[in-house]
């Protein structure tokens, strides 16, 4: 990948994306009403990969751009605001997307969280120019996929998958002075296997920056052993199992958690965070494993933007926050809840701290060791899954969500996998699963299966739980 330095030269139809940031700001703060805007540029370079019965079938390149205006005007009830995202616009679309941004602002009722935006400084590579891949990320692992679709053949199986490579570049430019840059790359890979004759299907992914610690190869064994379990079927039915999970499928609840814990719903009494008669639960502690929870900017692997970065408001994040440095956080500490995301708007409502939401997420122990297999050597009887599936929340104050088990669920005997069994529907609260930890391994990056387009950096460790709750049977795969 390159990086180009931008040279300026003006607002002509190749007018840089700093510049394009500038000359929205100076257009948006000339209108007399105008209360603080922020613009976000984001270009994306993609490559892609896809493979199905075996064989390469596409392949792809391709970049865009969008910029997004956030702009606040004061109106006789107050200050409101109107955010407008257009792909494709050059500096000679600005006006227009501007006064867009305005007159959805002018309509719109007046802002709860309206509020100065925060000063900030100019990062020394605002001007440059955005990041740019392409298809030769994917050499490590096309080498080692030729290879294991030739085995896939000879062995009577079928392989099918999909790699992506994104990387992002991000321009924030507010009327408070805030102008950073954000390179963000990102990759997954899927790897499904079929048996020839299409009765058994299982799954593997993994998250990755740069593709480099993508071993094609060691996925694919796992689809073939995951497969050889398959040919045995085991009759288990629905009720409380003994149950070891993936990183992945850890990932799927947690995730929700984090994305239900904003504070200011935890003040209100309307989430599970919620303490009765008031206020919120920190302090409490929710499980006494030794887990622990925290998000970080510079985790090495999960890498993200250090400021807040956001085109809507909601409890969970505000416009008017737009460029507020995000420090890493712990949110849950050894079992204590400590910290929950806290916007400058509901620290002010609540009198928490503020805790401006991160973009990633980790899970660890300090009790943790070993790795999925060391877990399942662990277990007497249980249930082991791959994946989780159509998560959806049932009961917020107790956080219970229901959803699907996917592409494979194994009895687990005496340590040792004993062969395949149905698909369940699932009813836990990811908080209560805490407290029913019974082992943790070493956490890793992954990325959870439900939630990973819109959250793709994870860190979590595989689990085993006592009586996670399957509560019937399915025919889902």
């Amino acid at each position: 990948m390159t990086t180009v330095r931008d040279t300026g030269g003006g607002l002509g139809a190749a007018a840089s994306n700093s510049d394009l940031v500038e000359h929205a700001l100076e257009l948006a703060a000339a209108g007399r009403d105008h209360a603080g805007t922020s613009v976000l540029v984001s270009q994306e370079s993609t490559a892609n990969l896809r493979w199905a019965c075996n064989t390469l079938t596409t392949n792809g390149v391709g970049t865009g751009r969008t910029v997004a205006v956030v702009t606040a005007v004061r109106t006789p009830r107050g200050v409101s605001t109107g955010t407008v995202a257009r792909r494709g616009v050059t500096a000679a679309d600005l006006p227009d997307l501007v006064d867009a941004a305005r007159a959805v602002a002018a309509a719109a009722p007046p802002a709860e969280d309206a509020a100065e935006l925060p000063p900030g400084s100019a990062d020394a590579d605002f001007g440059d120019a955005g990041v740019v891949g392409g298809p030769e990320v994917f050499g490590s692992l096309a080498a080692g996929l030729g290879p294991a679709l030739r085995e896939a053949r000879e062995q009577g199986r079928e392989l099918f998958g999909y790699a992506e490579h994104v990387i992002r570049t991000s321009w924030l430019g507010t009327s408070a002075g805030v102008r950073r840059r954000h390179v963000q790359p990102s990759g997954a890979v899927d790897l499904t296997g079929k048996s020839h004759d299409r009765t058994r299907s299982t799954y593997v992914s993994q998250a990755t920056r740069d593709f480099s610690d993508v071993d094609i190869r060691a996925l694919d064994d796992q689809v073939r052993t995951r497969l050889g379990w398959q040919a045995r079927i085991v009759d288990v039915g629905a009720g409380r199992h003994d149950t070891v999970l993936p990183p992945t499928a850890v990932a799927d609840l947690m995730v929700y958690l984090y994305w239900s814990s904003d504070a200011r719903s935890a003040h209100e009494g309307r989430s599970v965070f919620s303490r009765r008669g008031g206020g919120t639960r920190l302090g409490d502690r929710l499980t006494d494993v030794r887990v622990t929870m925290s998000s970080d900017p510079s985790r090495p692997g999960l890498q993200c933007p250090n400021h807040v970065e956001t085109l809507a408001s909601s409890p969970y994040a505000s416009v008017f926050d737009n460029g507020l440095a995000t420090p890493a956080v712990t949110w849950v500490d050894e079992g204590r809840l400590v910290a929950l995301p806290t916007t400058r708007h509901t620290a002010a409502l609540t009198g928490l701290p503020v805790r401006p939401a991160v973009d990633n997420l980790v899970l660890g122990s300090p009790d943790a060791s070993g790795g999925l297999d060391d877990l399942v050597a662990g277990t007497s009887e249980g249930l082991l899954l791959t994946s989780l599936w159509y998560i959806r929340e049932v009961d917020p104050v107790t956080l219970l969500l229901t959803g699907l088990t996917r592409d494979g669920v194994y009895l687990v005997r005496g340590g040792e996998v004993a062969g395949a069994v149905t698909n369940f529907r699932f009813n836990e609260s990811p908080v209560d699963l805490l407290s029913r930890i019974d082992a943790l391994g070493t956490p890793q990056v992954t990325m959870s299966r439900e939630w990973g387009e819109w959250f793709p950096r994870t860190e979590m460790p595989p689990m085993r739980v006592r009586g996670f709750n399957m509560s019937s049977t399915s025919q889902a795969s």
